[in-house]
């Protein structure tokens, strides 16, 4: 071997070396521990799971989802909804008055006002009156609603100025007799079982009445189901 070829075998062996050490260190990271998007074992905004009815059909109370598709683990059937009157892609409503945000699930329909006065104003509950997905309107039943309240005379709901309420609606014609547990028992809005596509496009919704600085006030939402999938 000559001495230049000498020379250059000595000029090579150090390139090669630190090519192979630089493409070690840009070699792509250790996968993190977390679901995608979240923190440990998670995804950020996951659905919260709701604790399951005493049946497909039947609920006790109500918990709402923050979740893209509400609906009870196990579920046969998921829904997907959207508000018609007023319209909005956000479930959602306001005036001077009163902001609205809906949330509609299978067990009820969830909701929160804000008042965006310095006064208070009322839920009339004897009032307020919802569209059943089964055509006909029924009296209201909310959170602290029993099965003995049916024939009785709902108490209104006071929000003070500025400040937000959060609950949920269902038909009263659905309550159910809990027997001696006096717990709140109730057919779900939508069915989860195989009976669920029946209610593609059903149309629902609720009629608010409300006392803003003392005057009555009527605030109706509609609302129809645009899709029912299996999951």
């Amino acid at each position: 071997m000559s001495a230049l070829d000498r020379l250059g075998l000595r000029l090579i062996l150090p390139v090669g070396m630190l090519l192979f050490a630089l493409s070690g260190c840009s070699s792509p990271p250790e996968p993190h521990a977390g679901g995608e998007g979240g923190g440990p074992g998670g995804t950020a905004g996951g659905p919260t799971p709701a604790p399951p009815g005493v049946g497909t059909t039947v609920e006790v109370g109500a918990s709402d989802s923050i979740g893209p598709a509400p609906g009870s683990p196990g579920a046969l059937y998921g829904y997907r909804f959207r508000q018609t009157d007023p319209g909005s892609d956000r479930f959602t409503y306001y005036d001077r008055y009163l902001s609205f945000y809906f949330r509609p699930a299978p067990d009820a329909l969830h909701f929160q006002i804000e008042n965006k006065q310095n006064s208070i104003v009322w839920i009339d509950w004897e009032k307020t009156t919802m569209l059943t997905p089964d055509g006909p309107t029924s009296k209201t039943a909310h959170a602290s609603t029993t099965y003995s309240d049916r024939f009785g005379t709902l108490s209104p709901t006071q929000i003070g100025g500025l400040q937000r309420y959060s609950d949920y609606v269902f038909p009263m014609d659905y309550l159910r007799d809990p027997g001696t547990s006096g717990l709140q028992v109730h057919r779900q809005l939508f069915p989860e079982d195989e009976t669920a596509p029946n209610y593609n496009g059903r149309e629902f919704g609720v009629d608010f009445a409300v006392r803003v600085d003392n005057q009555p006030r009527t605030y109706s939402f509609r609302f129809r189901v645009i899709s029912v999938l299996p999951r």
